[in-house]
């Protein structure tokens, strides 16, 4: 029969041989943490930065054209139907310049419309392009470098095929102070029951207790329009490269004389190059 001393013994040294434990008075130790080998873990990926975010982003191969709102009118199909069309004239535009991947972080095409003859800015750029100065500069971000038009050419309306469906980007009217049955389509109070001219007004906007104060983002009365407003799908219906003419069925944000940008529909042909690689 063993004694207990024998079997503590045994067991200490089991512990000391196992876990690294000392054994001092009959108490047990165990070695501090900080001499224990750290394993190093991998280092979290940024899922925000500029290449991946190129990545997941959803472009176009080609791009797009600025042109000038100038109205409304009513066009007829063959079928002798008729609905609201928008007229756009492209004026002048140009391929200004090229910004790659390598050197910016993505790739996109500077695009210039409307010829500019006094008080320029930035003249060595257009010189070094090839074109004459230029009112409105933007640019068309596109999806790989094969999409790049080459410096000093020249986009028309006819890029566009009749049918195929387009973006139309713009600032939208400014209206100024509006209420808020004006600028969110807010039903009102009653007409009656009691209701003392606030026949227009929002109603309650925040509760007492919870969350006991407005909510930033609400839906009040404010500064309505002269924001940016994007159309999505507007069919052409006539494209003239010549005559400078892109008429789109249906309206599209800004008054006339006003700068929009045009594109394909994003919706319809814009990819990214996951999805590419997926497929």
């Amino acid at each position: 029969m063993l004694s207990f001393n024998s079997v503590s013994s045994r067991v200490l040294q089991t512990l000391n041989s196992t876990f690294n434990f000392t054994a001092t008075r009959h108490a047990c130790k165990i070695t501090s943490i900080h001499a224990i080998t750290s394993m190093k873990t991998q280092p979290n990926q940024v899922n925000h930065s500029v290449e991946l975010g190129n990545r997941r982003k959803c472009l176009l191969d080609r791009p797009g054209l600025f042109g000038i709102k100038r109205g409304m009118i009513t066009w007829f199909n063959d079928n002798g139907r008729q609905f609201p069309a928008t007229v756009i004239e492209i004026d002048s535009v140009e391929v200004i310049k090229h910004k790659t991947e390598q050197e910016f972080g993505y790739t996109s095409v500077m695009v210039g419309a409307v010829d500019k003859l006094k008080n320029v800015n930035n003249l060595k750029l257009f010189e070094q392009a090839g074109v004459s100065p230029k009112h409105k500069l933007g640019e068309f971000r596109v999806r790989s470098e094969t999409g790049l038009v080459p410096v000093g050419a020249e986009l028309k309306a006819d890029m566009f095929a009749v049918g195929q469906m387009v973006d139309i980007k713009g600032i939208t009217k400014g209206k100024g102070f509006a209420g808020v049955m004006k600028r969110h389509g807010f039903k009102g109070l009653a007409a009656t029951h009691g209701v003392s001219k606030a026949h227009r007004k929002q109603g309650a906007t925040g509760g007492n207790q919870d969350p006991g104060r407005v909510l930033p983002g609400k839906k009040m009365a404010g500064r309505m329009g002269g924001r940016s407003s994007t159309e999505m799908n507007l069919e052409v219906l006539h494209a003239d490269g010549d005559a400078g003419i892109l008429v789109v069925k249906g309206c599209i944000p800004g008054p006339n004389k006003a700068y929009v940008k045009i594109t394909d529909s994003v919706k319809l042909y814009g990819k990214s190059i996951e999805s590419i690689e997926r497929d």
